[in-house]
């Protein structure tokens, strides 16, 4: 009886432990219930892969059933994560577990991988998988035991889970785990399962020739008493066959020394009798290989197969173009329409429904869309005007205002997105260089974002609080002094409200400051007004009218990331513009 393991594992943490563990590492329980979700299925990947060798099953099965192992793990996991005590033996026997799953340095990368896919601590994903990795082990001996399980029905239990697998499985998580290229390990780890469990279960298929027995903690199959007693039967069968044979050719000869040609008859007799046996014998045994052959067959036919199934083959896709007036048009190509409702709702929530244009189609056969993870570090060029993004996979090209070098968005995102993806500038398409020298500038030249800015948006105040929001002003802790990289570029982008005021349509702006949640709520809201009032007098010594800006403090209110993470406190650290009405 089969068993959907990952299934079994998202029913564990079910919505009252998702809650309660979240509170224990500092997430929010969808952020948590998404680590789940990510680690199950690539940790099962995992030990599919150390059940793909014989001595990998064998050492595998051994730890599932060693005492270490809880079998109720599934059914005491809310006692684990609602007490402290609790939660420490549920960090102690993840520790404990850990290698049978993975190396503890694919696990720390995994989650890693996994933290920049959801945007959750590294420390806290970590915590996640160490207790998702347990709780598959768990099932698996719990599993196991109620059906008596052997060794040779794990590697035939994991091949069963290749589709979820396969649905969950990204480049970036299976390389972290040491499974090179997905499409590589999933094209051959189900035959391999398949001869590992055919070898461990019925020694001699051929599936099995090339998995030698080494271990002398299982004995080998061929010592097995089954087949020397079989054996046995069937040659003292013989022997007492030949035996008859001879005795009746002696009685003969002895009823008659006398008549020679009666002799000669006996020994005709005897010797057709001897053939007869030994036609009988070969006959015996050519039915017996027979059955032997037809058994196998029925045994393979009716054993378990693996269900051929295909991986994604196609990359995730898509295309955003943003207008003068920071409106992005959004084209792509994902693989559930989960993905589709998660995007659109993302993109709804952070820029207003009314805020950009959305074309999105799934297509089942693309694989995860892992930047979807990291919508909040594209916002902002996905709003800067003139700027076009492409992403294919886990590659990300950028052109127009986005590949501007004086913005410095290609090392953002690179120092953003970090390892495992490729961050650079879209190739030029022919013909684009020679008509760029002979156009004149346009909102999509990447030469002034804030030329073109005040230029074709008619000095309206939404859309250049939009341009100035795309560079992000933070703060260290405790400090209401601004990063000089942060005011070099302020600097540029006060060059547009100058030219609105010298057109006579001055824009008046709010200038918000921002704090994490560290420290008092009454001191953080004194600190976030000298960081807006410090952006306030910057901005009036490059010769803004002092009249047309308004420094105003909101303390921790309205967090744009995570307080639980350093990254997230450092964003909630801000400046943010707003239309003054």
């Amino acid at each position: 009886m089969s068993i959907n393991l990952n299934q079994l594992v998202q029913g564990a943490f079910n919505e009252s432990v998702l809650e309660q563990a979240a509170a224990r590492v500092g997430c929010s329980p969808e952020l948590a219930k998404r680590v789940v979700s990510l680690c199950g299925p690539a940790l099962i990947g995992s030990i599919m892969n150390k059940a793909s060798s014989l001595e990998g099953a064998r050492a595998l099965f051994a730890a599932v059933m060693s005492p270490t192992v809880n079998a109720h793990i599934a059914e005491e996991l809310p006692m684990f994560v609602t007490r402290d005590e609790g939660m420490r033996q549920l960090l102690s026997t993840s520790v404990s577990v850990d290698g049978a799953v993975a190396s503890h340095d694919s696990v720390n990368l995994l989650s890693e991988r996994i933290s920049e896919y959801t945007g959750v601590a590294a420390g806290a994903t970590r915590t996640l998988a160490g207790a998702v990795g347990a709780t598959i082990l768990g099932l698996l001996k719990r599993h196991l035991t109620q059906q008596n399980g052997q060794v040779g029905q794990l590697p035939t239990l994991l091949g069963h889970q290749l589709p979820v697998v396969r649905a969950n499985m990204t480049d970036a998580f299976a390389q972290a785990l040491g499974l090179g290229p997905v499409g590589g390990f999933l094209a051959g780890v189900a035959s391999r399962l398949k001869a590992v469990s055919s070898h461990l279960e019925h020694p001699a298929t051929q599936e099995a020739s090339a998995f030698p027995l080494q271990s002398d903690l299982y004995p080998a199959p061929q010592t097995d008493e089954a087949q020397p007693k079989q054996s046995s039967r069937k040659w003292i069968w013989v022997a007492n066959a030949a035996a008859l044979a001879l005795l009746a050719a002696l009685v003969a000869r002895g009823c008659s020394t006398a008549d020679k040609p009666k002799e000669d008859a006996v020994d005709a007799q005897a010797d057709t009798s001897a053939a007869a046996v030994s036609s009988a014998i070969a006959t015996d045994s050519a039915s017996a290989s027979a059955a032997d052959a037809g058994a196998s067959a029925s045994e393979q036919a009716s054993s378990p197969a693996f269900m051929p199934t295909l991986m994604p083959g196609k990359d995730a896709l898509a295309s955003v173009s943003v207008d003068a007036a920071g409106v992005p048009t959004l084209k792509a190509t994902v693989g559930t329409d989960e993905e589709r409702q998660h995007l659109i709702d993302e993109l709804s929530s952070k820029l207003g429904a009314d805020k950009f244009h959305a074309k999105v189609t799934v297509d089942p056969d693309t694989k995860p869309s892992a930047w979807i993870g990291k919508l909040d570090k594209l916002l902002p060029v996905f709003t800067l005007p003139g700027a076009s993004v492409q992403i294919t996979g886990d590659t990300i090209q950028l052109d127009g205002a986005a590949a501007d070098a004086k913005l410095g968005w290609m090392d953002k995102l690179k120092a953003l997105f970090g390892a495992g993806w490729s961050v650079g500038k879209a190739p030029v398409r022919e013909g684009a260089a020679s008509a760029s020298a002979s156009a004149p500038a346009s909102a999509s030249t990447p030469a002034s974002v804030a030329s073109v800015s005040a230029n074709s948006m008619g000095c309206e105040a939404p859309a250049i609080a939009r341009m100035l929001n795309l560079k992000p002003i933070n703060f260290r802790t405790g400090s209401n002094t601004p990063p000089a990289a942060a005011m070099a570029a302020l600097a540029k982008s006060a060059e547009t409200l100058k030219e609105c005021d010298a057109r006579a349509t001055p824009i008046k702006l709010q200038i918000a400051g921002y704090s994490d949640n560290t420290g008092e709520a009454a001191l953080n809201v004194q600190l976030s007004k000298k960081r807006a009032e410090s952006v306030r007098a910057y901005l009036v010594k490059h010769g803004i009218p002092a009249n047309s800006l308004t420094a105003v403090g909101f303390g921790e209110a309205h967090p744009i990331a995570d307080n639980a993470t350093p990254a997230g406190r450092m964003a909630n650290r801000r400046i943010e513009f707003k239309q003054l009405n």
